[in-house]
């Protein structure tokens, strides 16, 4: 049996997905899924979260097979609204001032799909941020700045966006970016491909 560890496709176009996984220094490949991001009727944002991930990784496994294929996605969740990406600068605006001196939680969903053997694991990240209480030339200036219209809660952590928070709770502080590596690295050594795993050092 080969020693040969599987590939790894990120099912994403997302940059900030793309600069967390290549902490992990393990080679991959990009892949972006086309999928209805659409909350169904009556689902839970945990079970909203876990169905987008795993839909993501499925959206381009025909493409790969003999691969571990990562989806993961991220919603905010705030006085029973379930938030997704704003897609314009109002609506970015408008959960801003609706988060100022507030707790907000967000879900991170990953997914690893192995389609070697046609199985899957699927982990969901919660954390929470605290707001600080931002005024509303703050929050235009930020939003003009950054422009976060593709990220869930309105910000970029990794940015700019840090300068909104008063403090932030949770295990992983990467999920806020989109990617939980906590998780994702233990899923990846059950899987078979450690990230630290001597097999993967050059020349062996």
């Amino acid at each position: 049996m080969s020693n040969a560890t599987p590939a790894l496709v990120l099912a994403s176009s997302s940059r900030s997905r793309r600069a967390l996984l290549d902490r992990l220094q393990l080679p991959y490949q990009c892949c972006s899924p086309d999928i209805d991001e659409t909350p169904q009727t009556g689902e839970t944002p945990q079970r909203l979260v876990h169905r987008l991930a795993l839909s993501k990784a499925n959206a381009v496994a025909d493409r790969f097979n003999d691969h571990l294929i990562i989806g993961s996605d991220q919603i905010a969740v705030f006085e029973g609204d379930i938030l997704g990406k704003p897609h314009t600068s109002e609506r970015a605006e408008h959960n801003l001032n609706r988060f100022s001196g507030q707790r907000v939680t967000f879900l991170t969903g990953l997914a690893l799909l192995d389609t070697r053997h046609q199985s899957h694991r699927v982990h969901v990240e919660p954390f929470e941020v605290v707001f600080r209480q931002l005024s509303q030339e703050e929050i235009s200036v930020y939003v003009a700045k950054e422009q976060p219209l593709d990220s869930a809660g309105s910000f970029r952590m990794e940015g700019l966006g840090i300068a909104l928070f008063e403090h932030l709770e949770g295990r992983d502080p990467n999920a806020l970016m989109g990617l939980p590596l906590i998780a994702l690295c233990d899923m990846l050594r059950q899987a078979g491909l450690d990230p630290l795993g001597a097999n993967l050092l050059q020349g062996d």
